[in-house]
């Protein structure tokens, strides 16, 4: 495979015999800010890397389940990239014993797509020797016969994060009881307790971020006591998640119309979790989805 044209300037090929770990890493590259694409035909590369690169680096997943694999195909295609000046290439090899392997194709009772009608033990023989030569032209080799999928997460990062550690993607949500719970999220804070800025009439069409609704909920004497308790919560927890391979997680607080109450809470933790060093983003579900002036919030 000649001729490529111009690829980001950061790019890790992942490759391995099956069951190494491969969809495992390409996940956490993912998670760590590149865009991943697994087992994408040769022949769609050249497409795939012309032109202006993405703005994020790019993860390619590549192994024998490839369409067009051959291993002189792929040993040209790092040879290409690697030869070119712009590219800063990594080729990342999961590797794995044999017993391992077969181990793991037994717990899941997959077929090896190298022996689809033969036992796992003859697929898993002819991927190895297939990969040999692949496997010596590892930037980063690592062996995940003892690691689990925490540990192998670590692993990459302590190869390929920013700083060594996965980024974690947090988010600040307000929502209304009313319409249920927002999904996906990871702690949820009921505020309905709060003093309600509906029922002063000034205060009812504003908002949350509105710094008179704010001084409003905030004079409430159980505000300061429950969110100091929130925010020590939220950094106990922060690191534990991190350290558990967790990439996102997300904050909501909800009261009954979502606009007053839930939106206070939500913009001051954000703001304090910045203030401690932390990528915040914030969403308020009913301000942006339809209006909710007529709500009690």
């Amino acid at each position: 495979m000649t001729g490529l044209p111009l690829v980001p300037s950061q790019l890790v090929l992942v490759t391995g015999p099956s069951g190494a770990g491969r969809s495992t890493s390409i996940n956490v590259l993912e998670d760590l800010g590149f865009e991943s694409i697994d087992n994408l035909p040769f022949h769609l590369l050249p497409k795939l890397l012309e032109g202006p690169g993405p703005q994020r680096p790019l993860a390619l997943g590549v192994d024998t389940r490839n369409r067009d694999f051959s291993t002189a195909a792929l040993t040209d295609l790092i040879g290409d990239l690697a030869g070119q000046a712009e590219t800063e290439l990594t080729v990342l090899y999961l590797d794995c014993r044999s017993d391992v392997l077969l181990r793991r194709f037994s717990e899941t009772r997959r077929r090896h797509p190298l022996a689809p009608a033969e036992s796992p033990e003859i697929g898993v023989g002819r991927e190895l020797d297939l990969l040999a030569p692949i496997r010596d032209l590892a930037d980063i080799l690592i062996d995940t016969s003892e690691l689990n999928v925490h540990q192998l997460r670590a692993e990459i990062e302590r190869w390929l994060a920013p700083g060594g550690r996965t980024p974690l993607a947090l988010s600040v949500q307000s929502f209304s009881y009313k319409r249920g719970l927002p999904r996906g999220i990871d702690m949820v804070f009921d505020c309905r307790f709060l003093s309600n800025p509906y029922w002063t009439p000034p205060l009812r069409v504003l908002d949350g971020r509105d710094e008179r609704v704010r001084a409003h909920v905030m004079s409430d004497p159980r505000f300061a006591p429950f969110f100091d308790r929130v925010l020590d919560l939220t950094l106990l927890l922060l690191p534990a998640y991190v350290d558990e391979g967790k990439s996102h997680f997300s904050i909501a607080f909800g009261c009954t119309g979502g606009q007053h109450r839930s939106v206070v809470l939500a913009e001051t933790l954000a703001k304090a979790l910045a203030e401690h060093g932390q990528q915040v983003s914030i969403r308020h579900r009913e301000l942006t989805s339809h209006n909710t002036d007529e709500r009690p919030g």
